[in-house]
């Protein structure tokens, strides 16, 4: 399976964005601040290390390899160079459980960081991945130090909803658009990192992700395809009460700690979503596509307040499938 992104020397796709940033930098006027933004699990955040690493090696190379021999490339997959600087969500010492936000502590030491004199005499990075999970006093304060840039600075924002950062935000960071893998990428990535599936498998996982290679692996890992599998069922056909409760059952059943929970919630949008985008495009409008839309609103929301509420999940698939087919 796949790396961590500080960890991955592999990135495929994406050469847009890649020579963006290789030309931007040659040039001498490299912006202070950048946002990355497209789809989740598509090479977002193994970009910005990417460029990270390059950075601080000080190589040259268009695509912004540095092999992983290079005691940089070895530092920032360990978490230990001294330029380069992560944000994330991160895990509250007091519950022991991992933030729903990124808080303004958080930001105010990448601002520190970022005022520090380079260690090595380069760079300072810092990379934000997950930014729009920013809350509002994270935001302005990240804000502020977009406005007044140290030198020999930069700040690499991995977004996969840019829509939800503060407009001055966008404003003040060149956007780089990165768009869903292809099918030879995720073919090619799926036999480089999931080599022991079958050719099948990895064809449904494909389809299945819809050009997202981290999608493509969590769903190999999570048992997507059989999820997979009871959500065709169900979106063929009303099920019965029984089955209904059957479904809920395996979806979720704990095993290793983990359910499948979220994963059969989002292939469930995900397969309504493109029935939806089909209708629309085949001019069946009307009540029926306005009740798909609501119904995948009403879905994402019921999904939030099960998790966010810890309330039974079992009940919540129950609820699902039989509001499925309503009339």
């Amino acid at each position: 399976m796949s790396r961590e992104p500080r960890a991955n020397a592999l990135l495929r796709g994406h050469e847009g964005a890649v020579g963006s940033l290789y030309h931007a930098a040659i040039s001498g006027r490299l912006h202070h601040g950048w946002l990355l933004a497209g789809p989740p699990g598509i090479g977002k955040a193994t970009l910005a290390f990417r460029f990270a690493r390059w950075l601080l090696e000080g190589a040259e190379t268009p695509d912004l390899y540095v092999p992983e021999t290079s005691p940089v490339f070895r530092r920032v997959a360990a978490g230990t160079h001294p330029d380069l600087f992560t944000v994330e969500r991160r895990i509250n010492a007091k519950t022991e459980k991992l933030q729903s936000e990124i808080v303004i502590a958080t930001i105010q030491e990448a601002s520190a960081f970022m005022r520090l004199t380079p260690a090595e005499g380069g760079w300072r990075v810092v990379i934000i991945d997950g930014a729009e999970d920013m809350n509002t006093n994270a935001a302005n304060a990240l804000l502020k130090l977009l406005e007044e840039p140290p030198p020999r600075a930069i700040l690499l924002l991995a977004t996969s909803a840019p829509g939800r950062l503060l407009p001055t935000i966008r404003s003040r960071c060149r956007m780089l658009p990165m768009a869903p893998l292809g099918e030879g990428e995720m073919h090619a990535l799926m036999q480089d990192y999931a080599p022991e599936l079958d050719f099948n498998a990895r064809e449904k996982l494909i389809e299945l992700a819809e050009g997202s290679i981290g999608t493509a692996l969590s769903l190999a890992a999570e048992g997507g395809i059989a999820l997979a599998e009871l959500v065709d069922e169900a979106l063929e056909a009303p099920v019965a009460p029984a089955r209904a409760q059957a479904i809920a059952d395996t979806v979720a059943r704990t095993v290793d700690g983990a359910d499948k929970f979220e994963t059969f919630f989002s292939l469930l949008r995900g397969r309504l979503a493109a029935r939806t985008r089909a209708a629309a495009r085949a001019g069946q409008g009307g009540h029926n596509l306005a009740g798909a839309v609501s119904l995948w609103q009403e879905f994402g929301k019921l999904e939030r307040e099960v998790i966010g509420l810890n309330l039974d999940k079992r009940a919540a698939v129950v609820v699902a499938l039989t509001q499925l087919h309503r009339s």
